[in-house]
Parts: structure tokens; C-alpha cells; sequence
């Protein structure tokens, strides 16, 4: 049966645990200098309506070291942005490749694409949710800890894609999750209250606040994300206004726990969500973060794709 991957809600718990275990034996497959193409020969679409760098990278190189090839597709590349319309682009892309990941704007656009391919179709990013990013984010807190339930991952900043997906999987894994966010800024309604509901079966807890200072008490974990997302620019100086002291920084962390660890999806905006000392400190897994993107976009496309 056809399995797509349009969010973390689409995954089983066993679905991610089998993805982390995926993941570590590649990584040390990596690490080790061994070859292992479990891919060979299958074919990879990646439909980017919007600029990348780790996701193109991480999947185009991903497929390559798994024995297969990757075909990049801007949308000045395709029909759909002159009229073609997506249930026809995905029953073509079904008929030449074996998966298609696809990073654009809507997140109606990814649901109707997979819809109509008969082939599994990966979200790389939406405005909604951006689901590769936080199973990798918790693989490395995995890594780090040793165990999520319990986890307290304290997000500052915009109610974003990241935030939103961040509430499936933190209320999935039983995992304690608390959003700081100015007014208007706040995640996805239907979202957070979905992953309230979650998290309460799952032993975990969600709390959204506006004061950054209260919410990152306690914390394992600091995340934050940029302020202004792409397609967000003309808003720019507005939100650097709206997000003033929502910066992640010394005073900030000082506030959490004593051992706790940084984390940022990049690309960063130094001096602006996060100062420069913080990225670059002791306690930054920003970097490891960013690998682990390779590692775990790997198994997600085993799992599809195999």
C-alpha cells in the first residue's frame, strides 16, 4: 500500500521509532565509509517552489548514497505553474519515478498531489507543517538524551510550519512542549488543540505563553526558528518590532535547565532570533541538528520507497 509522509500525524509511534533505527544504522554506515544501496536504481522528483539548501541537499545526496538518483525540479522547470494541473502532474511523475518530495507554499497542494500520484509523496515544507524537520530535530535529541518521553523542548518564536509540526511530534512522542509566541504570532488553532488532546493520552504536556522567560523554565531543549518566513519579507521590520525580546541568548538560557541544549532548523539570522555566542556555544546541537537531516531524510525515503 502507498504510504506518504504529508505530516507527522501520518506516521504510527512505530512508524518513527523504525525510522530512528533507520537512521542510526545509516549514520554509522556513513560514519564507517560503507557503501549501502538499498535504493539502487529507483528515482527520486523533488518539486521545489521554494529556495532550499539542507532539504535539497540532504534528499539529492541522501539518494545518491543509497544507490539511486534525484531528479531537481524547480517550478520554472514544470507545467503546473502555466496550467498543468497537479492531478495530471502526479499521474505523469507516477509513471516515470518511485517517490516525489515536494516543497511549495500550500499545504492543499501537497494533500492533492498525493491524492493523485500512485507513487509515496514526501512534504519537504510547507506554510503548514515541515515534518522532516522535527523527525530529525527529535532523532537528535534521542541521540543526545537518550529518551524523548519526558523531554521538555521549550519553542520561542514565530507559531510557524515548525511550531506546528513540532506540536504532532512532541505530542505524539510524550513529549512536554511549551510555545512562546507574542500575540498573533500563535501556532495552527486546530493544531494545537489536536495536539493537547494527544498529549494528554501520551503522557505529555503542551503549554502556549507569550513571556519566553516563563516558558523556557525547565527546559531540556531551546528551539527557535527565524521571525520572518520566506514569503513573509514585506513584513520584515514589523516583526522584528512584534518579536523584541524573544531572542534566544545568554540571559535567556540562563533561565533553563543548567545542561540545556540549543537547537535551530536554519537558516539562522544571527543577532536576531538567536545571538551569535548561543549558536556557536557548548551547549549548540544546532550542527548536529543539521546533519542528522542526511541520516534521517535517508530512512524516511527507505521506508517509502523500499
Amino acid at each position: 500500500m502507498k504510504k506518504d509522509l504529508l505530516t507527522i500525524s501520518d506516521l504510527s509511534n512505530d512508524d518513527i521509532e523504525e525510522i530512528f533505527r533507520r537512521a542510526r544504522f545509516l549514520k554509522e554506515r556513513f560514519h564507517g565509509g560503507e557503501n549501502y544501496y538499498s535504493l539502487k536504481g529507483k528515482i527520486l522528483g523533488m518539486i521545489f517552489k521554494k529556495p532550499s539548501t539542507r532539504t535539497r541537499i540532504s534528499f539529492e545526496s541522501g539518494m545518491y548514497q543509497l544507490g539511486g538518483h534525484a531528479l531537481f525540479l524547480s517550478s520554472k522547470d514544470l507545467q503546473m505553474d502555466r496550467g498543468e494541473s497537479i492531478a495530471d502532474t502526479a499521474k505523469i511523475f507516477s509513471l516515470y519515478l518511485n517517490g516525489i518530495v515536494i516543497r511549495t507554499y500550500s499545504q492543499g497542494e501537497v494533500e492533492d498531489l498525493a491524492v493523485n500520484a500512485s507513487i509515496p509523496v514526501i512534504n519537504g515544507l510547507t506554510d503548514l507543517h515541515h515534518p522532516c524537520q522535527i523527525l530529525c530535530d527529535m532523532f537528535t535529541i534521542m541521540e543526545r538524551l537518550g529518551r524523548l518521553r519526558g523531554v521538555k523542548v521549550a519553542y520561542v518564536g514565530d507559531g510557524n510550519n515548525i511550531a506546528n509540526s513540532w506540536l504532532d511530534g512532541a505530542s505524539k512522542m510524550g513529549m512536554n512542549l511549551s510555545i512562546s509566541s507574542p500575540d498573533g504570532y500563535k501556532p495552527d488553532s486546530e493544531i494545537v488543540k489536536r495536539a493537547i488532546q494527544r498529549a494528554q493520552k501520551n503522557g505529555g504536556k503542551i503549554e502556549l505563553t507569550k513571556d519566553p522567560f516563563e516558558g523556557v523554565k525547565d527546559a531540556d531543549i531551546i528551539y527557535t526558528d527565524v521571525w520572518t518566513s520566506m514569503g513573509q519579507d514585506e513584513e520584515y521590520e514589523k516583526r522584528l518590532k512584534d518579536f523584541k525580546g524573544f531572542q534566544v541568548n545568554a540571559d535567556l538560557m540562563s533561565l533553563a535547565k543548567k545542561d540545556v541544549l540549543i537547537m535551530h532548523c536554519l537558516p539562522a539570522h544571527r543577532g536576531e532570533e538567536i545571538s551569535s555566542d548561543v549558536i556557536n556555544g557548548e551547549r549548540s546541537i544546532i550542527f548536529e541538528e543539521a546533519e542528522n537531516r542526511l541520516h534521517v531524510q535517508k530512512a524516511i525515503l527507505e521506508m517509502l520507497m523500499s
